[in-house]
């Protein structure tokens, strides 16, 4: 199923990684968020869990492992064309971890990636469910 104009939703995963103040963020490669910060995440793939698909996205855009993770909200990104059409849907399931080492850097269509300090993130976090999944996550992971 194409990404663009879809049929239906596209389950995306996204997970916010944490280490003391700060949430690792990644600069998107391609639409439909091409060049905004994000947190790290993709498609589910058919056949994998979403905690499955959480960390095989995590791993091909930052190039980290965490452990145990949590799941800590959920979000729908509709995107629509100039002439009102469903250009993209997904419905993103987000997960939160603590970083347990390793260094990021970007992989998949990730092309940067930076730990953000809390007390900055409204700088480089544009869509504000995001922000709050981000604080959800911080009231589950202590680290």
């Amino acid at each position: 199923m194409s990404r663009e104009y879809p049929l239906r939703p596209i389950v995306g995963i996204g997970v916010v990684v944490l280490r003391p103040a700060e949430v690792l963020l990644i600069r998107r490669g391609r639409p439909p968020a091409e060049g905004s910060w994000s947190l790290p995440g993709g498609g589910q793939k058919l056949g994998e869990t979403a905690e499955e698909a959480a960390r095989r996205e995590l791993r091909e855009e930052t190039g980290l492992e965490v452990g145990a993770m949590l799941l800590a909200g959920h979000a729908d990104s509709i995107t629509r064309d100039p002439d009102g059409r469903i250009r993209f849907h997904y419905t993103i399931i987000d997960f939160a971890a603590a970083w347990t080492g390793g260094v990021a850097r970007p992989g998949g269509d990730a092309k940067e990636v930076r730990w953000i300090n809390f007390d900055i993130i409204h700088e480089y976090l544009v869509w504000n469910k995001a922000r709050d999944v981000v604080a959800i996550a911080r009231t589950l992971i202590k680290c």
